[in-house]
C-alpha cells in the first residue's frame, strides 16, 4: 500500500559550490589542493562544471520530477579579496536562482558550505573574533542582491562537523598505533603538507584555521556567533527569507553499559548547541548513519556489517530516529538538507533512499513538520580530500565530456516525487 506524502512536500536534491562548479580561485580549499604534499587526492580542476552548466542541471532536476535544490554560494567568488564584492559573482547567482524560478525548482541557499576565502584564513579564520562580522556582512550582502528570490537559507553547513572530524582522526591514530611504520609516514607527510601550508598562508602551521580544521572551544564559538549574526543580517535585508543552519548528526545508539557515552556523545554533537539556534526558523537537518555506543565507547560496525565507500554503516533507519530527537529538543519545522549514501551499486541506493523515506513519512503521520527531503547528491562530485573517487550522485558524470547520465535512482526518486508518494 503506497504512503502519502503532505501536499506541498519538498522533493529535491543537495550539491555544494566547490564540490561541482570547479575553478574556485580564491577558496582556501583551491590553494590547499595544489600545495606540495597535499593530503587531497587530486585537485578539484573543472569539477563537474556546474558553474557553466547549472542551467542544464536544474532542467534535468526539473524533468525528473524534483520540485527543490538546495545548493551554495561560494563566498570565495562573492568576495575575492575583502571588502571587494563581485558583481559579476552576484548576477550569476541572480541567473542561478531565474533557473529555478523558471523551472518550478525551490531554491534553499547555503550561504557556507566549508569552503571560505583564502584572505579570511590570513585574517585567522575560523579562530578570529572578527570573523561572525566579516560573515554576516558578505551575507548581508547576498540577500540584499538575492534575497528577493531566497525563500530559505541555511548559514552555514554542518555547524559541528569539527567534532566529528576529530573523533574520526582520533578512532584512526588508534587503529594505526599498532602499525608504527604506516603511522610514521603519514605522520611524516602531514607535516610536510602542514609546512607548505604555512607558507601558502603566510602563517604559523597552527594558525591556519579552515573550517574543516581542528577547533578549540574558542573556535566552536566563533563558529555559532557568525550564524547568529547573519541571521540577524539575513532579517534585517530579506525579512521574508526563513533562516536555519545545518548540523551533522548521527544516529547515536547505545547497548548496556554504553548509555553514559551515548549521552555524552549527543551533548557534544548537538545539545550544547541549541540555544545558538533557538530562534531560528527552520533546522536542517543532515544524517547518514549510526553510531553505536557500549561500556568502553564507541563500537566499529561489525566486520560482515554492509557499509558504504565512505566505510559508514548502511543504516537508512538512522533518519528517522535522528528527526525524532532533533524535533523533540527544537519544536520547529525540519528540512532534511543532506542524506544518501556513497556507492557505486545504484539498486543499493534506491533501497537507502527507500527505507530513509519510510521512517520520515512515519515521523510526518506522528506530526512532526517535516518540510522536504534533499538528497545527497545531485551529481557525482569532488568530495574533498577524496578526489572523484566516492559516488553519491544521483547523476553520474563523464568528467572527459562533462556529460550527465541519470541513474536508475535518479528515475526512482524521480517518480516518487512525481507521485508524492512512496
Amino acid at each position: 500500500m503506497a504512503i502519502r506524502f503532505p501536499e506541498g512536500f519538498y522533493w529535491g536534491a543537495s550539491t555544494a559550490a566547490h564540490q561541482v562548479e570547479g575553478n574556485n580561485v580564491h577558496s582556501d580549499f583551491w590553494l590547499m589542493e595544489h600545495l606540495e604534499g597535499s593530503i587531497f587526492k587530486e585537485p578539484s580542476g573543472d569539477a563537474v562544471d556546474h558553474y557553466r552548466l547549472y542551467r542544464e542541471d536544474i532542467a534535468l532536476m526539473a524533468q525528473l520530477g524534483l520540485n527543490s535544490y538546495r545548493f551554495s554560494i561560494e563566498w570565495a567568488r562573492i568576495e575575492p579579496e575583502e571588502g571587494r564584492f563581485e558583481q559579476g559573482a552576484f548576477d550569476h547567482y541572480r541567473d542561478v536562482l531565474a533557473a529555478c524560478k523558471e523551472f518550478n525548482i525551490m531554491p534553499i541557499v547555503t550561504l557556507h558550505h566549508f569552503t571560505s576565502p583564502q584572505w579570511l584564513i590570513r585574517a585567522g579564520g575560523w579562530e578570529s573574533e572578527e570573523t561572525p562580522a566579516r560573515f554576516a556582512r558578505y551575507c548581508e550582502q547576498v540577500m540584499q542582491e538575492l534575497g528577493d528570490d531566497i525563500p530559505y537559507a541555511c548559514t552555514i553547513n554542518e555547524a559541528n562537523i569539527s567534532i566529528g572530524i576529530a573523533k574520526i582522526i582520533k578512532r584512526h591514530q588508534a587503529q594505526g598505533s599498532a602499525q608504527v611504520g604506516i603511522n610514521t609516514d603519514a605522520m611524516a607527510n602531514m607535516q610536510k603538507y602542514y609546512t607548505a601550508m604555512s607558507h601558502a598562508f603566510g602563517l604559523p602551521p597552527q594558525e591556519v584555521h579552515s573550517f574543516l580544521g581542528a577547533r578549540s572551544e574558542k573556535g566552536l564559538e566563533v563558529i555559532f556567533k557568525a550564524h547568529m549574526e547573519a541571521r540577524e543580517a539575513i532579517r534585517r535585508v530579506s525579512p521574508q527569507t526563513k533562516v536555519g543552519i545545518t548540523m551533522s548528526l548521527y544516529d547515536i545508539q547505545s547497548i548496556p553499559g554504553g548509555e553514559a557515552h551515548a549521552a555524552h556523545a549527543l551533548q557534544e554533537e548537538i545539545l550544547q548547541f541549541i540555544p545558538y539556534f533557538i530562534e531560528d526558523d527552520f533546522f536542517g537537518l543532515q544524517n547518514y548513519t549510526r553510531y553505536v555506543y557500549g561500556p568502553d565507547g564507541y563500537i566499529p560496525p561489525a566486520v560482515d556489517a554492509e557499509k558504504t565507500q565512505m566505510g559508514n554503516e548502511f543504516y537508512p533507519e538512522g533518519l528517522e530516529a535522528v528527526i525524532r530527537y532533533a524535533f523533540k529538543h527544537l519544536n520547529k519545522p525540519i528540512i532534511v538538507t543532506e542524506n544518501g549514501i556513497g556507492t557505486d551499486n545504484d539498486e543499493r541506493r534506491v533501497a537507502y533512499i527507500d527505507r530513509a523515506l519510510q521512517g520520515l513519512h512515519a515521523c510526518v503521520t506522528d506530526g512532526i513538520p517535516v518540510l522536504g527531503y534533499m538528497h545527497w547528491s545531485l551529481l557525482d562530485n569532488f568530495e574533498w580530500q577524496l578526489g572523484f573517487s566516492k559516488t553519491f550522485g544521483l547523476i553520474a558524470v563523464d568528467r572527459s565530456t562533462q556529460e550527465r547520465q541519470p541513474k536508475p535512482s535518479a528515475y526512482h526518486y524521480g517518480n516518487l516525487a512525481k507521485s508524492n508518494e512512496l
